[in-house]
């Protein structure tokens, strides 16, 4: 059902586009974490399902997500899971940084 809500919201944030392709793929890629429908991947299929919600409807290009290795402990996951939950605090300013870095 979440993720059912989280589909029709984003339906709604581009049929109002009241804010820039970027935030709205931000904010869906947030909640679609959030909804954490499997219990391994998660966090890749969100950053799949994103991009191509950036490419295939807000025609925007692919996020960099931070330009590094995800999947290992390091500096630039440390950053994802930090931003990530900043954004639990509905900041979204560092994921947004992060996505495009």
């Amino acid at each position: 059902m979440r993720l059912k809500d989280l589909c029709d919201d984003a339906r709604l944030w581009m049929d109002l586009r009241e804010e820039p392709p970027d935030e709205m793929a931000v904010q869906f890629h947030h909640r679609l974490v959030s909804v954490h429908p499997f219990l391994n991947g998660n966090g890749r299929h969100a950053r799949l399902m994103t991009d191509l919600f950036l490419e295939n409807i807000l025609a925007r290009p692919r996020f960099t997500w931070g330009s590094g290795d995800l999947s290992r402990a390091g500096d630039v996951r440390h950053r994802y899971i930090a931003a990530l939950h900043a954004a639990d605090g509905q900041n979204y300013a560092p994921l947004l940084e992060f996505v495009r870095a």
